[in-house]
């Protein structure tokens, strides 16, 4: 995997193409301050059905990013869609899950290192999905 500047969103279920759309639609979304998520979308079947750990621990460079969201089968077929969060630095660490449109909050600041994973981590609500900042 080469790297560049955008973070990735890997898919690792192939299971609704419809799903997949929405959900780069709405990661690709302005908010209302004109922010949004730099990502680049990795849909390659030699992904399906990989982990988030088996993706830290087989793809090379993740470790070049703040965080690696993905598009696995919780983000296919939950009403949300919310993204995997992996932190590549600490592949058996706490993960978490975000919905599309607060991915952008979590790639800008931590592509930045304007904050650490662990406080986007433990903002999640109990469900574990971190629906932004209350």
């Amino acid at each position: 995997m080469s790297t560049n500047d955008a973070t990735p969103l890997i898919r690792t279920d192939f299971t609704d193409d419809a799903a997949w759309l929405k959900i780069q639609k709405d990661v690709s979304a302005k908010n209302m301050l004109g922010f949004s998520a730099n990502l680049r979308f990795i849909a390659d079947q030699q992904y399906n059905g990989l982990t988030g750990q088996e993706l830290l621990q087989r793809v090379p460079g993740l470790d070049q990013y703040g965080c690696i969201f993905v598009a696995d089968a919780t983000a296919m077929s939950s009403e949300e869609h919310h993204l995997l969060v992996l932190d590549p630095f600490d592949p058996n660490g706490k993960t978490f899950q975000v919905i599309p449109a607060q991915a952008w909050a979590v790639e800008n600041n931590l592509s930045l290192a304007n904050m650490d994973y662990s406080e986007f981590a433990d903002a999640a609500d109990s469900d574990g999905v971190f629906r932004g900042f209350r």
